[in-house]
C-alpha cells in the first residue's frame, strides 16, 4: 500500500511518542510483535530484500580486524543467498556524508566469499527519486546476488528526523512519505533490520519501513534482544557511570523494573547522587565545575533539576531496599586525591577509598546471592574516569578485576558496550565476562527510558503484515 503524507505524519507522531493511541511500551511487547528471520523463509527466490546493515565499520587489514559488525551479518546475509534472494544493503559510515563504504563492501565480499556490488550515486535529492542507474543494477543482480548502497548520511534526508520536533512533522511528511515509497516501488518490498547499533532517527531505519509488505529482525540482531539483552532485565546490581547526566533516566528506567538491589555508582551520574545524598542528610557537598553556571553548556555540567532528580530517585529507592554505593574520594585535575571537590575543581576519577569501597560492594553482593536458584545478573556501563589519561585510569582500572571476580563467583556480567568494552579490551580479557555488547547506546535505550527507534517502526510495520495463517512459520516467529 502506498504511504500517504497523511499516514507518515501519523508513522512519525507514533515514533515520537505524541500520538497518545500509541503510547510507550516495554520492550519486550515491542520485540513480541516484531518477525524473526525465520519468519521470511518461504519468500521466493529472486526477490529483492532490503537489508539495513550494521556497516558502520572500519575494517583492518584482515578478517578480523574492525569488522565485528560486519561479521555479526554474515548468518542472516548466508541466509537469504541460500534462499536465492537479491539482498541490497544500506546504511551509514560515520556521521559525516562524505565517507565512503567502498572498504565496507570489499570487506562483506571477504567475509561471504562472493562478489559485493557497490551502487554510489542511488538517490536524486533534487527530485526525491531513486536513481534509473540504481534501479538497473539492482535489477541486474543474479539470485543469491549482494550489492551495497553508498553511505545513507550522504544524503541530508537520511538525517532530517535527527533533530525534528513533532511540530515539524506536517512539514517533513510529505517527502518522506516519498523516499519510503521510492524504496518499495523501485527496490524492494520486504526488509530485514540487521543493524542492532543503529538507534538514531535515520530515516533507513525509521522511515523506509513504512512502505514494506513484510518486515523482520536479522538473526544476529533477534539474539541480542532474545538473549543477552532479554537477560540484562532482571539485572540484580547495576554499575553505572558516565559523562552525560541524562543517564539518570536510564538508570531510574532500570530501577522502576524493580529487579535492582545495589546500584554503584561512578562519573557525573554518580555526582549528581553525591549532592544529593549529603543534601538528603542535611549536609553540602560542591561539585565544582560540575555545578557552575558558568560552564552549563558543557557536557559535565549538572543542573539543579538533575540533583533533584537524584534526591527523590535516592529516596524511593531505598525504601525499596535498594543499596546507593557512591564515591568517597576522588581524583582532580591536577591528579591529587581529596574527600570533596569544592570551588573551581572538577573530579576526573575515583579515589583509591571509593575503590576499596566498589571492592567490598562485589563481596557482599557475591555472598548475598550465593545460592540463588539462578545465577544473579549484573549490568556495567560506563567507565569511572577519564581513563584514556593514565593519570584517571586506576578507578576503571580496577574495577574491571571485579568484573572477572564476579564471573568467577558463577554470577552472570554483561557489558553495555562503547567505553566499558574499550576498557575489558585494554585492562582485562573477554573471558572475565558474560557478554559484551557491541552497541552501548542500542543497550542503553532498550534498558533505560526511550524506546529503541527502530524496535518502534518495525513493530509498527509488523502490523500491516501479512496475516499469520498466511504466512510461512507464521506472522510472529521468534
Amino acid at each position: 500500500m502506498k504511504v500517504t503524507a497523511e499516514m507518515m505524519v501519523q508513522w512519525l507522531q507514533r515514533l515520537m511518542g505524541v500520538d497518545p493511541s500509541w503510547p510507550k511500551q516495554p520492550i519486550g511487547k515491542y520485540l513480541e510483535a516484531i518477525p524473526r528471520l525465520e519468519c521470511l523463509g518461504g519468500v521466493p527466490a529472486g526477490t529483492p530484500v532490503l537489508v539495513r546493515g550494521d556497516v558502520d565499520a572500519k575494517p583492518g587489514k584482515t578478517i578480523g580486524e574492525g569488522d565485528i559488525r560486519l561479521r555479526s551479518m554474515k548468518e542472516t546475509l548466508e541466509f537469504g543467498r541460500q534462499r536465492g534472494w537479491k539482498q541490497i544493503i544500506f546504511g551509514h559510515i560515520g556521521r559525516e556524508p562524505e565517507k565512503s563504504l567502498a572498504k565496507v563492501k570489499d570487506r562483506l565480499a571477504e567475509i561471504l566469499g562472493c562478489p559485493v556490488g557497490f551502487v554510489e550515486d542511488w538517490y536524486d535529492p533534487t527530485s526525491g527519486t531513486i536513481t534509473a542507474a540504481a534501479v538497473a543494477q539492482i535489477n541486474a543482480l543474479p539470485n543469491g546476488g549482494v550489492l551495497v548502497l553508498q553511505n545513507t548520511r550522504k544524503y541530508d534526508i537520511e538525517r532530517v528526523l535527527w533533530k525534528a520536533k513533532p511540530a515539524d512533522i506536517p512539514a517533513l511528511a510529505p517527502k518522506l512519505a516519498q523516499l519510503a515509497n521510492e524504496f518499495a516501488e523501485k527496490i524492494a518490498t520486504v526488509y530485514v533490520h540487521e543493524a542492532f547499533s543503529a538507534g538514531s532517527l535515520d530515516a533507513s531505519s525509521v522511515v523506509v519501513p513504512a512502505a514494506m509488505n513484510q518486515v523482520a529482525l536479522g538473526k544476529y540482531e533477534g539474539e541480542q534482544f532474545d538473549g543477552p539483552l532479554n537477560d540484562c532485565l532482571r539485572a540484580q546490581m547495576v554499575i553505572f557511570s558516565g559523562l552525560k547526566i541524562d543517564k539518570l533516566d536510564d538508570l531510574q528506567a532500570m530501577i522502576d523494573r524493580g529487579t535492582i538491589r545495589k546500584v554503584i555508582a561512578a562519573g557525573s551520574l554518580a555526582m549528581a547522587l553525591k549532592k544529593a545524598d549529603a543534601e538528603l542528610a542535611g549536609r553540602q557537598f560542591d561539585l565544582g565545575l560540575s555545578e557552575d553556571p558558568a560552564h552549563s553548556d558543557k557536557p559535565y555540567f549538572i543542573p539543579r533539576n538533575r540533583i533533584e532528580q537524584a534526591k527523590q530517585m535516592l529516596s524511593q529507592g531505598r525504601q525499596k531496599g535498594i543499596e546507593f554505593v557512591l564515591p568517597v574520594d576522588f581524583v582532580l585535575q591536577d591528579g591529587s586525591v581529596a574527600e570533596t571537590i569544592g570551588p573551581g575543581n572538577q573530579q576526573f576519577d575515583v579515589g583509591p577509598k571509593s575503590s576499596a569501597a566498589y571492592e567490598q560492594a562485589v563481596a557482599d553482593f557475591i555472598a548475598k546471592t550465593k545460592g540463588q536458584s539462578s545465577p544473579a545478573v549484573v549490568f556495567h556501563n560506563g567507565v569511572f574516569g577519564m581513563f584514556e589519561d593514565p593519570r584517571f585510569e586506576s578507578g576503571t582500572r580496577n574495577f574491571i578485576a571485579q568484573l572477572k571476580r564476579m564471573t568467577d563467583a558463577g554470577l552472570k556480567v554483561y557489558i553495555g558496550g562503547g567505553e566499558g568494552g574499550t576498557a575489558l579490551e585494554k585492562y582485562g580479557q573477554p573471558d572475565w565476562v558474560t557478554y559484551c555488547f557491541t552497541a552501548g547506546g542500542t543497550v542503553l535505550n532498550a534498558l533505560g527510558s526511550e524506546p529503541v527507534p527502530y524496535l518502534v517502526t518495525l513493530a509498527m510495520a509488523a502490523q500491516k503484515m501479512t496475516k499469520p495463517a498466511d504466512h510461512p512459520k507464521g506472522g510472529c516467529c521468534r
